[in-house]
């Protein structure tokens, strides 16, 4: 395949790793520029053994360690990542959050298995089903190349045509909201906690993931301002958007609070809470100026109360809702809250935050801006 790739310093990179129980780079995209040096490389390339067959750690670890710009990755020109893998047997972990945390962030996955390999759990690999081949086994993948550049080109089609709302789109983004965390000079940026029972073992990690972001915020009187509210049966304001003025008061607040605990958890409540108590312009709010308003929300269970209606409610406002659930949370629900379903994200509990902030920021911005992308793939 490499040989029939553009491999250039401007054209088409490629990094290869192999994986068992762990991962492992052999070499990553920026370590080779022409075809000759992957080439020796590739020939070069020793078994690495192992067991068991973990897909779930190597998509994690890919998505960590290969597609990044330390590594080469040139998602900030805009160019397509597009991973090819190769399963020889069903895995030894669970794939279902990887894969898709993989594909949220814009990487589009093309999944080749042998018939020891799981049919579904290669179409779940896969951007689409229709992105996964089956061999009989590997002395068959030399037949099987035109059918993967075919998906190759396929998947670059995609991209030009959906990066404006999709993909790379939002990928794109999150790497400059490190240095600013949106277009607009000013925000209003709430963040409404769970802070019920079904949150209680992860209120230090995501006290520490909003400190994240608010470092990355411009906070000032004419620029960014931040509000935290806690919830469980009712919602308990820590501070208002007006309280501080300076990103050092904020972090100190933020990490001073204590979980206000309780129960049930009613989401709807906290809602319609925040919409008339916190955004408000008499506690900072600047929609009347046109200022964007954006809201977090961290859920660790269902809401006993219904969130239709307030959803709806924030949404007719301008106020744009990202959702942070955890396996109890319900999905549906998370959903409804949120500006539109891509803004949910998902964690298995929230010790496991830090994996969704490429996701999360990269959807922040991707409502915002477009870009276009390259087709580089294969030789003319």
């Amino acid at each position: 395949m490499v040989a029939d790739l553009n491999v250039d310093a401007n054209k088409d990179h490629v990094a290869v790793v192999q994986y068992s129980n762990t991962a492992e780079t052999n070499f990553n995209l920026g370590h080779y520029l022409t075809e000759d040096d992957v080439l020796d490389a590739v020939q070069g390339l020793r078994h690495k053994g192992g067991y068991p067959h973990n897909i779930g750690a190597a998509l994690q670890y890919v998505r960590d360690h290969v597609f990044t710009s330390e590594s080469g990755s040139r998602l900030l020109e805009g160019v397509p990542q597009i991973l090819i893998l190769l399963s020889g047997g069903r895995s030894g972990d669970d794939i279902r959050t990887p894969v898709r945390i993989l594909k949220e962030s814009g990487v589009i996955p093309i999944a080749i298995g042998t018939t020891d390999a799981d049919t579904l759990e290669i179409q779940t690999l896969s951007h689409e089903p229709n992105y996964a081949l089956s061999i009989t086994d590997y002395k068959e993948l030399p037949a099987a190349t035109q059918d993967v550049f075919s998906l190759l080109r396929k998947a670059s089609h995609h991209l030009e045509h959906t990066a404006p709302t999709k993909g790379f789109g939002k990928v794109y983004c999150f790497y400059l909201l490190t240095k600013t965390l949106f277009y607009s000079e000013k925000n209003d940026i709430v963040f409404l906690i769970d802070g019920s029972y079904d949150s209680r073992n992860g209120f230090e990690e995501i006290r520490g993931f909003i400190e994240k972001i608010v470092e990355s915020l411009n906070v000032g009187e004419n620029r960014d301002q931040v509000a935290v509210v806690q919830y469980s049966r009712d919602a308990t304001v820590n501070f208002y958007l007006n309280s501080y003025s300076s990103k050092s008061d904020v972090l100190s607040s933020i990490r001073t609070m204590r979980h206000k605990l309780g129960r049930p958890l009613k989401i709807g409540n906290a809602l319609a809470f925040v919409r008339d108590n916190v955004f408000p312009a008499s506690v900072g709010g600047r929609r009347e100026e046109s200022v964007p308003q954006y809201l977090y929300v961290f859920s660790g269970g269902r809401s006993t109360d219904d969130v239709r209606s307030q959803a709806q409610s924030l949404k007719e406002n301008g106020i744009k809702a990202f959702t942070i659930g955890t396996r109890n949370a319900d999905t549906l629900e998370m959903q409804t809250i949120s500006f539109t379903p891509a803004h949910n994200f998902y964690v298995t509990n929230f010790n496991n935050l830090q994996s969704i902030h490429p996701s999360l920021e990269a959807t922040l911005r991707g409502t915002q801006e477009t870009t276009e992308f390259p087709t580089v793939i294969g030789k003319k």
